[in-house]
């Protein structure tokens, strides 16, 4: 069984990233790289990381413009990534576009709430009321839109499920039980993740900052 967990190689560093990829890849299902990576390495640096033989997370939160939005998918089509990211707030029309754009074994996914935003960050937006709302209002948009599915915290997992039961969960913030939370607000660990319905597990610093990557992608799979 391939395993949900994604490893975040959020650097900009081509030689640190590949470095950490080659020390977790027998352990993990796939590799996300995020905006600070691909702005660093463009589409080479993914072609470089792809070469290890994992799945391609490219998490670029694209949010522009219908047009826009399906052009740059359109330049991104060469590199065939596993899973894309859009910001579900972009609107319908967006990621129908997107969806259209994307290869056809790209799975396009529309994130809903930021995992470093709470209610309070929310409400100072404009947004009312709690952030698991606005992850189903959001989630259920990205779903008439056509995309597979949408990326949440753990904490929505639940409520993703019951309201678009086939979607292709992807959960950020996921941080094992003795794990700092860092700048992420709405975590849990990757058990809770998995029991609650998540497709995709991303981890980035408690694997990628351990003094042994490899040693932390294993633990983290032994509690799956």
């Amino acid at each position: 069984m391939t395993s949900p967990v994604y490893v975040a190689l959020d650097t900009p560093d081509l030689d640190k990233a590949r470095a950490i990829a080659e020390r977790v890849k027998t352990q993990v299902g796939g590799l996300k790289l995020g905006l600070e990576f691909f702005v660093h390495n463009g589409p080479a640096g993914v072609h470089e990381i792809a070469h290890l033989g994992l799945p391609i997370f490219l998490d670029l939160k694209l949010h522009d413009i219908p047009n826009t939005v399906a052009k740059a998918i359109q330049a991104l089509r060469p590199l065939e990534p596993a899973i894309l990211t859009v910001h579900a707030a972009g609107g319908r029309a967006m990621m129908e576009d997107a969806r259209a754009a994307a290869p056809s074994g790209t799975k396009v996914v529309g994130v809903t709430v930021l995992t470093s935003l709470d209610e309070e960050d929310l409400h100072s937006l404009g947004v009312p009321g709690e952030a698991r709302a606005q992850v189903e209002r959001l989630a259920l948009v990205a779903r008439e839109a056509g995309l597979n599915g949408v990326v949440c915290s753990g904490a929505e997992i639940e409520i993703v499920r019951n309201a678009w039961p086939e979607a292709f969960i992807v959960v950020p913030g996921v941080r094992p039980a003795d794990a700092a939370a860092g700048d992420q607000k709405r975590v849990v660990t990757p058990r809770q993740a998995l029991d609650a319905g998540a497709s995709v597990l991303v981890v980035g610093r408690p694997i990628t900052q351990a003094e042994d990557p490899g040693a932390a992608a294993r633990a983290i799979a032994a509690t799956l």
